[in-house]
């Protein structure tokens, strides 16, 4: 039997079962693996049969290492596409700042007023994005992950929010061309 553990946060421990349990069954039905929670130290247990599939275990760990990280449970579900990862950037070991008031302000900047930053960077990397404690983490596929690190490493080092905004969208629009022109260059199956 396959087995991971993960540990989240006692307040999202609420988010992750779900009303009457609703939410941890979904994950567990999703993804043919079962859930167990220990509410005395955070820790989730995600284990699947033998003959169970791999990739479910660590689709339900990491939809669960999501939701722990602030995503609501719809939004987590994302992760369910093969072609969709988790990503988690920690504030501290980039910025360099420790203490509560400074990260409060770094936070602050990566979220914007009234979340508009942070919609912005959603939009333009393609990304869904969650500010909690001292991480944000990032749901999206390969190409849309690098866009949106790169533009919060960069806002965590001080740039511009226009600057890395425009970045965003001449790298959104660089990709979209390299997709056009790898399309044509295939030759049509028939």
């Amino acid at each position: 039997m396959g087995v991971m553990y993960v540990r989240i946060p006692d307040d999202r421990l609420g988010v992750l079962i779900g009303a009457g349990g609703e939410t941890k069954r979904h994950i567990e039905s999703r993804t043919g693996t079962s859930v167990s929670v220990d509410r005395e130290d955070g820790t989730i247990e995600v284990s699947a049969p033998d003959t169970g599939d791999p990739v479910g275990l660590m689709k339900a760990r990491d939809v669960a290492l999501a939701i722990g990280r602030g995503f609501s449970p719809e939004r987590a579900e994302r992760l369910f596409r093969d072609d969709t990862y988790l990503g988690v950037i920690d504030i501290k070991q980039i910025s360099g700042k420790h203490e509560k008031s400074s990260l409060w302000r770094v936070r602050s900047r990566l979220i914007g007023v009234n979340g508009r930053a942070r919609t912005r960077i959603e939009e333009l990397s393609g990304c869904s994005m969650s500010v909690y404690g001292a991480t944000v983490a990032l749901i999206g596929q390969e190409r849309q992950l690098e866009r949106a690190t790169r533009a919060i490493e960069l806002l965590l080092h001080g740039s511009e929010h226009a600057a890395v905004f425009h970045l965003l969208a001449r790298m959104r629009r660089d990709d979209a061309m390299n997709e056009a022109t790898a399309d044509a260059d295939e030759p049509d199956r028939e």
